[in-house]
Order: structure tokens, then sequence, then C-alpha cells
């Protein structure tokens, strides 16, 4: 069996370049989504994997067809932490292959969709209490991904805000003054 690491003889190309489409052409949507199929076999659960490229990022949402997502839950963990470390694996899995890290996402039973949702609904809030009260907002701890959508949110209401504090209590404080 080839390894993934072999150095390809003239001519020949290697597992990657064979199995995802040829000389330069490997995609990390498939790399991921064959690694994401593998694990869904290991645990036995049953899901579709939908992959979607939106600004040169790739997204993976893993959903079942009859739309009862109950087994998917697991996946998800509390508060997104497995999804969170599935991410990374992943990820992982995509760098292994090609050498290359990648910024994808992976969403499982819509738990981001949700999630992004809940922090438009935070954001907001957060906004209209800093206007009215005058006084600077502090958020709950965020992760990178929900920080970087909440600071947009921000932006796009003519707030300044930033992140402080550091490790799992990193927050976005949204200062009261516009931009």
């Amino acid at each position: 069996m080839t390894e993934a690491t072999e150095t390809p003889v003239d001519g020949e190309e290697t597992f990657e370049e064979a199995e995802y489409g040829g000389e330069g052409q490997v995609d990390e949507g498939d790399i991921a989504a064959d690694y994401l199929e593998e694990l869904l076999d290991i645990a036995d659960i049953d899901g579709d994997i939908d992959i979607e490229v939106r600004n040169g990022r790739t997204y993976l949402s893993v959903v079942t067809e009859d739309g009862n997502n109950d087994d998917l839950q697991a996946l998800v963990g509390e508060n997104g932490e497995v999804l969170d470390a599935l991410q990374e694996l992943v990820r992982l899995s995509v760098l292994a292959a090609t050498g290359n890290r990648t910024r994808l996402i992976l969403d499982i039973a819509d738990y981001r969709a949700g999630r992004q949702q809940a922090l438009v609904n935070l954001a907001e809030a957060a906004i209209a209490e800093a206007k009215e009260t005058g006084e600077d907002v502090h958020l709950e701890p965020l992760g990178p991904y929900e920080r970087k959508l909440v600071h947009d949110i921000v932006a796009a209401h003519g707030l300044i805000s930033e992140s402080e504090g550091s490790g799992s209590n990193r927050h976005i404080v949204i200062a009261a003054s516009e931009a």
C-alpha cells in the first residue's frame, strides 16, 4: 500500500493525487469528508456530509436525511466541545494529507448555524445595552471563531469591540462609543 508521505517516481502519483484528483488538485473538502465518513462508520452513526466553499473557506456539514439529528448530538457535546475537538481532528487530517493548514469549519446537526443566530442575538443585545447605558459591555468568554463573528457584527453596527483576557477566559468588550 502506498503511504501518503512517499515520494512519487517519475510519472507516478502520490496516494493523495491518485485518490483526490491529480497533481496539485488535492481537495481539502474531500479529504475532510472521507475522514469524517470513517469516524461516523466507526461510531455507527448515520449522517450525510455536505461540502460547501464560501469565500475561499471550506464548510462541512453533517446532518441526517430525515432531519432527526438526535444521534448526531453526541458528536456536538455540551456547548459544542466535542464538535470543536472533531473540527481540530478533521483539520489535522487535512494537514497530514496535504502538508497545508486549513481553516475549514465543521458543523454537525446545525449546531453552528443555531449558535450563530444566538451570537447575533447576544451581540445585538450587548450593542443596544452599550448605546443605552454609555458603558462598555463585557460578553461571556467565546472561542476564536465565535469572537470573530461577534466582532464583525459589532463593526457592522458602527461600534468598536476588542478581545480581552487569555485562554478560556478570552472575551469581547464592546465599547460604548461609536467608531
